[in-house]
Parts: C-alpha cells; structure tokens; sequence
C-alpha cells in the first residue's frame, strides 16, 4: 500500500463520520431518532480504527527496530482514545461526543504524513521495555480523551447555565453522565499512569540501561501524576467537580503532554534531530 494511502484511507473515513455526525446528531436530527451509535455506523468506525491501526503499526515497525516521535505519538494517543470511545459507546449513551471525537482523529491521522521523521527506541526486544511503552502510552491516550472531555463539559455548563444551550449541545449526554464517565477515564489513566512511573524509577537499568535520573521528562511526569492524584482525593473527600475539576484536568494534562510529547516536538521540529 502507497505510503500516504496508509494515512489518507482512516482519515477519510474519520472525516466523512464527523460531516455525517454533524449534520445527522447537531445540526438537523430527526425527532425522536437515537442518537447513539447505530450498527453501520459502528461498523464504519471499526474499520476506520482499523485502517488506522495498521498504519501505526507499519510505521512504527521496521527491519530496523521502533520508531517514534511526537506526531507518532499523538496519532496514537487520538487511536486509544477514539478505541476507548468505541467500547464505552457499547456500555454508555454518548450520543453527541462522536461528533466532536472525528475532526480531532482526522488531524491526528494525518500529522505523521506531514512531519515524517521518526527516532529509533532503545531496548525494544525487552519484554519490560514492551509493556513500559504500552501502559505509558495507554495512559496518554486515556488522559487526551479526558482533557477533550473536560474542556467540552465546561462549554455545555456555561450555555447551560446562560440558558443558550443550542440544539448541538443539547444533543450531548447529560452532564452527570459525562462527569461520572470523565472521572472514570482519570481514575483508569491514573493508575497506568502510576505504573509507568513506578516501572520507570523502580526498573530504569532494565528498561533504558541507565540508572534513575531526574530529567525534565520524569519531573513533568510526576507533577501529572501529583496533579492528577490530588484531583482524585479532591473529588472523593470533598466532591470536587465543574470548573475546580477542570483546571485541575488541563493542568495534568498539559504537564503530562510537557513530559514526552512536547521535548519530541521541540527535538522533531524545532532543533530537527533526536534527542
């Protein structure tokens, strides 16, 4: 397969699921039509996970061993996320977040087209290494979906509370709904997120041959996972939630992204060399 059709195949498919979502849950549903998932449109989906899959795979192995850099990174973290929407949607009604999950996915597909170059991991063969890179990027995916999430959940609380929630937005699931399933992204994220760092300091010889060194990337880490965590004990002893729990959110996330995304963009693309 052409190397750009290995691109332009799932975001098509994600492109032409959001314009259908658009004009099918937001601007014109039809009275008393569900606004779940039907069965084609899951199918469609599938095969758009799919197709986006493979592509990640076959950029990211290679006869030469893994590679990765920061638009990798972010392709794979919208896949896990839109895959983890894929199965909550079994479970929940998330009528309404598809729309806004496509156009994100599409983008994400599309950046490893534009900023092609990639840096070989270190240690790839090692089992522990395998499951390190997997959890951490479980979790990067996971707290992506929440941050998108949260910042969705503040524009439907404010339209909500000026009385000018629009027939777009109301097509969104009710807002406890949305806050019990955000919370549940974070709590699964966060305890991934522990298990890469607790992996990575405990184990850091075995995993990248070098002792535990505090660079800027463990230290953003563990701010997320600080951030994170007080947002968790905030939210059971003292029922934290609307905008507290969004700052808190966006906070940990933006730390997190610091962590490894952001270094990846600065090394990919601003100074244009691996670091």
């Amino acid at each position: 397969m052409p190397a750009i059709l290995l691109h332009l195949l799932p975001a098509s498919l994600y492109a032409a699921l959001g314009v259908h979502f658009w004009h099918s849950r937001w601007v014109a549903p039809r009275p008393g039509h569900r606004l779940d998932l039907l069965p084609w449109e899951r199918v469609i989906m599938a095969f758009a996970l799919l197709s986006h899959g493979f592509s990640l795979h076959s950029l990211f192995f290679s006869a030469e061993g893994i590679h990765f850099g920061f638009s990798l990174a972010l392709s794979l973290m919208l896949w896990l996320a839109v895959l983890f929407y894929w199965i909550e949607s079994l479970y929940s009604r998330l009528e309404g977040l598809q729309t806004l999950a496509m156009p994100v996915a599409t983008l994400c597909t599309l950046l490893p087209a534009f900023f092609p170059d990639q840096h070989l991991l270190d240690n790839v063969n090692a089992p522990l290494f395998r499951a390190h890179f997997v959890v951490a990027m479980l979790a990067y995916s996971l707290f992506t979906l929440a941050a998108l999430h949260a910042m969705l959940m503040a524009v439907a609380e404010r339209r909500l509370h000026g009385a000018r929630l629009s027939r777009a937005f109301d097509a969104l699931p009710p807002l406890m709904t949305m806050e019990t399933l955000l919370f549940r992204l974070i709590s699964i994220a966060f305890i991934l997120l522990t298990l890469t760092l607790g992996s990575g300091i405990l184990f850091s010889e075995a995993l990248f041959d070098r002792a535990f060194r505090l660079d800027h990337k463990t230290v953003f880490a563990i701010i997320s996972w600080t951030l994170f965590g007080t947002l968790l004990v905030g939210r059971r002893a003292w029922g934290w939630r609307g905008r507290r729990a969004l700052y808190w959110t966006l906070a940990g996330f933006v730390a997190l992204m610091l962590a490894y995304v952001g270094s990846r963009f600065v090394a990919d693309v601003l100074l244009g060399r691996a670091a």
